[in-house]
């Protein structure tokens, strides 16, 4: 295995050298020169200096945390802070470029205005954090042109939406007032973000046709029902009269405020809602005669090599090569399949290999039925082994969430067959809880041997174990309790799907295959993105090196590949970060030997918030060569 690394920056110091001219003079002896004066020893900070310039330094984060959350009222809403909470975000280049020109700033207070080497180690992997994220918002800003805006894949014009319908939360007249103000923010989000699809496509760049596809029926889910044209209610409708009959129901409102709230939803979703949804659904179809019919990757866009590397260093937080990491990519299914044919004699299977993926792949005992009674049987299922996993969690972990979890079947408008599932975050109080969604309207593409690992990965230890930790840690600033690397997040989801067999879980052969297969599945991740975006595969290449290594349902291979050709890079960071996991813990164990502490490891890993793995491995090194001087 190639251990993945940080780019080092190398520093280089001259030193200059003055010479200075001699009048004329007398010739004689040189005088024999003083010696030079050594320097004198840096003065080491004392503990009561770090701890005070550590807590200073904490202070003027949290109020640079409070000045960037102005630039997101949604940000702010998914924290459960209700200012702003009328308003949406500036989505327009402007409003990117003033929210980079800020952060920039703020680097050069920060170095300005603080000693590195006067701070705790904690507090100086706050100050390197800050600064790069600004610079991996530089680097990204650079590339703003060649991102696809809208996709079929979590594009905003599903997100808004659902943001408005999920997670504005109405517990009075006033915050109903702020949702038909955001119905008009969504709006004008819509717009700003259409302007800039427009000034990408001027330029060469266009998702594939898929996408186009995706977005306009997105679209028109919005406008289809009243108060627009088609039966039944639109989706933003139908929660609009559920959260005024709420508020009517429980006395917080009168029958005449009742229909001023809605006449006013009613307004602003026909005025401001329409128009702006039924332009994107417009110009997505009358594009479309120029979008690719055969989808492929970013290198054909303007700088699309440049940028798609860009994105493997976004994601990974390395500087690994596409070569390396279709390299690596290979390396891991050839491991992988190794261990999925041993469960294939396991279980008595007579066949190859891909034989057994077939019969996984189609036969019917592995699939609930296809209806209503067969959704509700799948987030039971998913519930149940939840709760099996929590009972387990003290016996690995000491820091444990505080917030609940949910499993939810995704919203109508937004769900699309054999999709991944996915996870959101609750509020840092516990007001809401986490949620983990699954896309269940087409059962043939949700096989029972994969419910487990991926409720594991979506829950706990998963996402929501590692999320909510974050946000509920109270010895870093704030920033870093939101702070998202997808190496580091990602790869603590496939490590804890890994971890679960060693707590317990996957008693059915089964059932562990199923975890093989989510594991293989981000191995070919990393040969599949890299093929497409690299080495010029076509969605078709793509489709068909997965379901050659993988017993995954067509229709869910066929979801994640248009995935990868839409969102670059991103799918390279689960593997890379699980091996990097991996890696650290071999680490720590040899170095500790019986010192080594499970739940001191998983403690240190989460316990600072997600990091960029060279970062993390720093953290980790601190966290080992303390536990050798206990």
């Amino acid at each position: 295995m190639r251990r993945p690394h940080l780019r080092r920056l190398t520093l280089v110091l001259l030193a200059s050298v003055s010479i200075a001219a001699c009048g004329k003079r007398e010739a004689k002896a040189p005088a024999a020169a003083p010696e030079a004066a050594a320097p004198a020893a840096p003065v080491a900070p004392t503990a009561e200096e770090i701890a005070a310039e550590s807590q200073r330094l904490g202070a003027w984060f949290d109020a640079k945390y409070e000045e960037e959350l102005d630039f997101s009222p949604i940000h702010r809403t998914f924290l459960g802070d209700k200012k702003d909470y009328d308003k949406i975000d500036d989505l327009s280049e402007a409003g990117e470029d003033a929210q980079l020109a800020w952060r920039k700033a703020t680097v050069d207070e920060l170095k300005a205005g603080f000693d590195r080497a006067k701070l705790s180690p904690e507090a100086q992997t706050s100050y390197d954090l800050w600064i790069y994220q600004y610079d991996q918002a530089a680097k990204a800003d650079a590339f703003r042109r060649q991102q696809y805006v809208f996709t079929q894949m979590q594009g905003p014009q599903a997100f808004l939406p659902q943001f408005l319908i999920a997670f504005h939360k109405v517990e009075s007249g006033a915050d109903m007032e702020a949702y038909i103000a955001r119905i008009a923010g969504v709006a004008r989000g819509i717009d700003q973000l259409l302007d800039r699809a427009k000034a990408g496509a001027a330029e060469g760049v266009r998702p594939p046709l898929f996408a186009y596809e995706g977005v306009i029926e997105q679209a028109r889910a919005i406008i289809t029902g009243a108060p627009f044209a088609g039966t039944g209610d639109s989706p933003i409708w139908a929660d609009v009269n559920s959260e005024i009959d709420t508020l009517l129901k429980d006395g917080k409102i009168d029958a005449t405020k009742a229909e001023e709230l809605r006449n006013g939803a009613r307004n602003a979703l026909v005025e401001k809602i329409g128009p702006s949804y039924q332009a994107l659904a417009d110009w997505f179809e009358a594009d479309k005669a120029n979008a690719d019919k055969i989808a492929t990757g970013v290198w054909k866009l303007p700088r699309g090599r440049e940028f798609y590397q860009e994105r493997l260093a976004a994601t990974t937080t390395t500087d690994m090569t596409a070569a390396e990491v279709h390299q690596l990519g290979l390396d891991e299914v050839a491991r992988i399949r190794g261990e999925m044919e041993s469960i294939k004699e396991k279980v008595g299977f007579k066949g190859s290999l891909e034989d057994f993926f077939k019969f996984v792949r189609e036969d019917k005992q592995f699939y609930f039925p296809n209806t209503d009674e067969g959704r509700a049987a799948y987030i039971k299922a998913a519930d149940e082994k939840l709760a099996f996993i929590k009972g387990k969690l003290p016996e690995y972990f000491g820091l444990l969430p505080k917030a609940g979890l949910v499993v939810k079947r995704v919203e109508a408008f937004r769900e699309q067959p054999g999709a991944a599932q996915h996870y959101f975050a609750g509020t840092p109080d516990g007001s809401r809880p986490g949620v983990y969604y699954a896309h269940l309207s087409d059962m043939n593409a949700m096989p029972i041997p994969q419910l487990e690992v991926i409720a594991y990965h979506e829950g706990n230890p998963g996402h929501h174990m590692q999320i909510s930790i974050a946000q509920e840690l109270t010895g870093v600033p704030k920033f870093r309790t939101q702070a998202d690397f997808t190496a580091y997040s990602e790869g603590w989801g496939l490590y804890s799907e890994l971890l679960a067999k060693e707590m317990g879980a996957y008693a059915d052969p089964y059932s562990d295959f199923g975890r093989l297969t989510t594991e293989i599945w981000r191995a070919i991740r990393l040969v599949v993105d890299t093929g497409v975006h690299d080495k010029e595969w076509t969605e078709e290449q793509a489709v068909a090196y997965f379901m050659a290594n993988s017993p995954a349902a067509e229709g869910q291979i066929r979801s994640e590949v248009r995935r990868y050709i839409v969102w670059p890079g991103q799918a390279t960071g689960y593997k890379i970060g699980m091996l990097k996991i991996l890696e650290l813990r071999t680490k720590a164990q040899e170095a500790l030997g019986d010192k080594f502490d499970i739940r001191g490891f998983h403690d240190a890993v989460l316990g600072g918030g997600a990091l960029p793995l060279g970062i993390l491995e720093r953290r980790i090194d601190e966290w080992i060569a303390s536990k050798k001087a206990a």
